[in-house]
């Protein structure tokens, strides 16, 4: 986590949110993103003159196009790079933080939305876990799984880099990279602790393998 960020006490009470279905930011994870829509280009510039800080929310049923309903749990990230293209887009990164529920949104004249957060629920995300906290025995099932998955859609990864990264790390990266569908990457988020998301994640990769088509062969970064 970052230094900035090591009590809950540090976090700003309001932020912007930025609501993309099928985009999944965990704490500590990193999310490259593409901005070209003017108020979200609005938003990063105001973030990037306070405190960085950005909510990655997904939305749920109701609401309209152009605000439509956003999910009760998010994650907050702090844009650690950025840089501007020719044709005035922002190439952005942002490190995951800690995750929030969603308060009360405010009536704002911006053209992107603010709301109210509450990040105690996820105190434990700014805390990072010791390493050796699980054991080879514990990726097991996780790994067994998604090689079906993988077989199943033609995805390819380095098995090396898998193999030998830390479980948590490896669980992270494949909850957020792999295409779940908007459903399951919000259950990904919600899991309250990084055991609970290997599970739900082994689960995914198990239902997944059992059936459907399988998808043009490629690879996974």
């Amino acid at each position: 986590m970052s230094a900035a960020y090591r009590k809950i006490g540090d976090l700003p009470l309001v932020i912007p949110v930025f609501p993309l279905d099928g985009a999944l930011l965990l704490p500590g994870g990193q999310l490259p993103l593409n901005i070209f829509e003017p108020r979200y280009l609005n938003m990063l510039d105001d973030a990037m003159s306070g405190e960085r800080i950005i909510g990655m929310i997904q939305t749920r049923p109701g609401g309209d196009h152009q605000r439509p309903s956003l999910a009760p749990v998010g994650c907050a990230g702090r844009v650690t790079s950025f840089a501007e293209t020719s044709d005035g887009r922002y190439l952005i990164t942002l490190t995951g933080v800690c995750r929030f529920k969603a308060g009360d949104e405010l009536p704002t004249r911006t053209p992107y939305r603010q709301m109210r957060v509450d990040f105690t629920p996820y105190e434990a995300d700014l805390r990072e876990e010791p390493s050796g906290a699980r054991t080879a025995a514990d990726i097991d099932r996780l790994l067994i799984a998604l090689r079906r998955y993988l077989d199943h859609r033609g995805l390819a990864i380095d098995w090396g880099d898998a193999e030998s990264a830390p479980s948590d790390a490896l669980i992270n990266s494949l909850a957020m990279a792999l295409p779940f569908d908007p459903l399951e990457k919000q259950a990904l988020l919600e899991a309250e602790t990084i055991f609970e998301r290997k599970a739900t994640l082994t689960a995914l990769l198990e239902i997944d393998a059992a059936g459907g088509d399988d998808d043009e062969p490629t690879s996974i970064q």
